[in-house]
């Protein structure tokens, strides 16, 4: 799969963003470094997908309280309460993204040292459970 140049800036500045987001939390959720990796978040995921399917993605109607929530809590960031608007925002984007949340469990599965801990024993059922995913009767 070829990505256009514009998909690949895309890619970076989510990166980045998930970056800053993550580093905003473990610097005792500073405020600036949460509201940048917000920015870039979706100005990278605009970029991946294109402006009209990111409409779509937030306006559909079976994920509005997810869209409510994640917008709620970059609000909530950007008016300096991070660390409420953090878990406001984080509930929003497990109601946002959890439909993935199988398929990246099985990319994951696939690659070399990640997968083997993952297929382990009792890892794999826990994983199962919290990421939701069904086991095939077959």
């Amino acid at each position: 799969m070829w990505l256009t140049d514009a998909q690949k800036i895309g890619v970076a500045l989510t990166t980045f963003g998930v970056g800053f987001m993550l580093l905003g939390v473990m610097l005792f959720f500073d405020g600036a470094l949460l509201a940048l990796g917000n920015l870039l978040f979706l100005s990278g995921l605009t970029l991946i997908i294109g402006p009209h399917k990111t409409f779509y993605f937030f306006a559909r109607k079976q994920k509005i309280r997810g869209t409510v929530c994640f917008f709620g809590g970059i609000l909530l960031v950007f008016l300096k309460w991070p660390f409420v608007g953090m878990i406001v925002e984080v509930f929003g984007f497990l109601n946002l993204f959890g439909d993935f949340f199988p398929v990246i469990l099985t990319f994951l599965r696939q690659l070399p040292f990640i997968g083997n801990v993952l297929n382990m024993p009792y890892i794999r059922d826990v994983a199962d459970r919290i990421v939701g995913s069904r086991t095939s009767v077959v």
